[in-house]
C-alpha cells in the first residue's frame, strides 16, 4: 500500500464498473476513490463509536492538493478518536431544515392550535397576521434558505440590521395594499418573531439550537406622536373637505369611531354588530391584545356605529367591499386625510394616543385613561375594572371633546374644575376589561 502523490493519484485507473480504492500508507483509512467515470476524490474511511463503517469524501482530487488532503483527513479522524461522527454531522447538515421550512412548520401549527403563547394559551390570529407579514417581508427574503443548523447569531444581528437599513423595503404597488418600509422598528419585532419560533421549533425538537438567542434587539422609535388641539382641529377640516370631494363615508367614519373611541386599528375595523351593547352602551371585545374586554363608548361614537348601514350576510359594522371580511383601508384613509391637512407622522395609532392625552387634558388619571383604552393589567387595582358611572363620564366627556375640536365647535381643551372620582371610586371604577369576561365569553 503506497504512499500518495500526485503521480500515483495520476496513474490511477478508472474501473470497467462500479468504483476503486487505493489507500494512503501514511494515514489508515485515507485514500482515493475512483469512479468508472474516471472522477477522483480524497476520501475518509472510519468506524463511529457504534461500530459503524463510514465513509467521507473530502474532495476532488483535481481541486485539493494531496498534502492538504491528507491534513484534513488527519483532522477528521482525530475528531473520531474523540467520539465525534463527520459523516454523520455533514448529513444531518445536508438535511436540515431551512428557516422557511421551520417559519412555515410554525405558521401552520400555530394556526392549527397545536402552540401555546402568553398564559399557555393558542396563539391569537391577530398575532400570527403579524408574525406571517414579518415572515413574508423580512426573515424569508434574508434567511429563508439558510440552515438554521449553519446559522449564528452573527447571521441574526445581520439581517436585523440589513431591515433597519431598508434592505427588505419594497415600493408600493398600484391598486390596494401598503408597502414595508423596514427601520428599527421592524427590524427589533422580526427579531422577536424570528427568536419565538425558533424557541417553539427547539421545544418540538425540530432543531437543537436557538441562533436567535443573545441578539440584541434595536431600540424603535416609542410612538409619542399626538395630535395638538390645532392639528385635532385641521384634521377633522380636511376629513369635511375630503367628504365633499366625494370620500366614501365608511372609510371617513372608520376613522372617526377610533378619534373618538381610542380604539385599536384592529379592533375597529374587525368590530361585530353583536358586539355593541346598545343598553349599556358599550363593545363587548371577546378577544384583544390583553384578553376579553368590556369598553364603555361615548354618545357621539355611539351615533357612527348606529349610522352605518347594514350589509346582507355580512357581521361587520365596517364592511368590506364585497364578500363578508370587513373594510381594511384604514391606514390609506388616514393617510389621504393627512395629506390633505398637511400633517406628517400619524396614524391610527397617534389617534389612541391622542385620545388618551385629551382626556390627560381635562384632568384624568393615568389609572382612569388606561382603562379607557383598555390597556393591559399592570397591577392588583387594575384587576376590578368594569364600567361604572365615573368611568363613563370620563370617556363621554373626551369623546365630546375630541367631537367638538373635529367639527370645529372648540380650539382648546379646557381641564375639568374637578374630577368625580374619590381614591375609592376610581378603584371601583376601573374595573372595565374583567368584569365583562363572562358575559363576553
Amino acid at each position: 500500500m503506497p504512499k500518495l502523490t500526485k503521480t500515483l493519484i495520476d496513474a490511477l485507473p478508472a474501473p470497467e464498473k462500479g468504483q476503486a480504492h487505493t489507500w494512503d500508507s501514511e494515514v489508515r483509512g485515507f485514500g482515493v476513490c475512483v469512479t468508472h467515470l474516471g472522477v477522483k476524490s480524497f476520501i475518509v474511511q472510519y468506524r463511529n463509536s457504534e461500530g459503524r463503517s463510514r465513509r467521507l469524501v473530502l474532495g476532488r482530487c483535481n481541486v485539493l492538493v494531496v498534502d492538504d488532503a491528507r491534513s484534513e483527513a488527519k483532522k477528521k479522524l482525530g475528531a473520531v478518536a474523540g467520539g465525534a461522527d463527520p459523516a454523520a454531522v455533514r448529513k444531518e447538515t445536508r438535511t436540515a431544515a431551512t428557516v422557511a421550512a421551520v417559519c412555515d412548520w410554525y405558521l401552520e401549527e400555530a394556526e392549527a392550535g397545536r402552540l401555546l403563547g402568553r398564559k399557555n394559551r393558542p396563539i391569537k390570529a391577530s398575532t400570527l397576521y403579524m408574525d406571517r407579514s414579518r415572515i413574508e417581508r423580512h426573515i424569508k427574503p434574508l434567511l429563508g434558505t439558510r440552515k438554521v443548523a449553519a446559522l449564528e447569531t452573527s447571521d441574526v444581528s445581520k439581517m436585523q440590521a440589513d431591515i433597519a437599513a431598508g434592505k427588505t423595503t419594497k415600493a408600493r404597488r398600484s391598486g390596494a395594499g401598503r408597502y414595508s418600509a423596514g427601520g428599527a422598528g421592524a427590524a427589533s419585532r422580526s427579531i422577536s418573531t424570528l427568536h419565538s419560533i425558533f424557541a417553539h421549533a427547539k421545544r418540538e425538537g425540530i432543531i437543537k439550537e436557538n441562533p436567535a438567542v443573545g441578539v440584541r434587539r434595536l431600540a424603535g422609535n416609542k410612538r409619542e406622536r399626538r395630535l395638538s388641539t390645532e392639528e385635532i382641529v385641521r384634521f377633522g377640516a380636511a376629513m369635511r373637505e375630503l367628504r365633499d370631494l366625494g370620500e366614501p363615508e365608511r372609510g371617513l367614519d372608520l376613522i372617526r369611531l377610533i378619534a373618538l373611541t381610542g380604539f385599536r386599528l384592529n379592533e375597529a375595523q374587525g368590530l361585530r354588530r353583536d358586539w355593541f351593547d346598545a343598553n349599556q352602551r358599550a363593545v363587548l371585545f371577546p378577544d384583544t391584545k390583553s384578553d376579553a374586554q368590556r369598553r364603555a363608548i361615548g354618545l357621539v361614537a355611539e351615533e357612527v356605529l348606529l349610522r352605518q348601514p347594514t350589509v346582507k350576510d355580512n357581521i361587520y359594522v365596517f364592511p368590506a367591499d364585497s364578500g363578508r371580511s370587513y373594510f381594511k383601508q384604514g391606514p390609506d384613509v388616514i393617510l389621504r386625510i393627512c395629506k390633505m391637512a398637511r400633517l406628517e407622522d400619524v396614524t391610527t395609532h397617534t389617534l389612541r394616543h391622542t385620545f388618551g392625552s385629551v382626556a390627560g387634558d381635562l384632568g384624568y388619571s393615568e389609572l382612569v385613561i388606561a382603562s379607557m383604552l383598555g390597556h393591559g393589567k399592570r397591577g392588583v387595582t387594575q384587576g376590578y375594572i368594569h364600567i361604572d358611572d365615573g368611568l363613563r363620564m370620563a370617556i363621554e366627556c373626551t369623546s365630546s371633546k375630541l367631537e367638538e375640536l373635529l367639527d370645529g365647535k372648540a380650539t382648546t381643551v379646557t381641564p375639568m374644575n374637578s374630577i368625580p372620582l374619590t381614591r375609592e371610586e376610581i378603584a371601583h371604577a376601573l374595573q372595565l376589561r374583567t368584569a365583562g369576561h363572562a358575559q363576553a365569553a
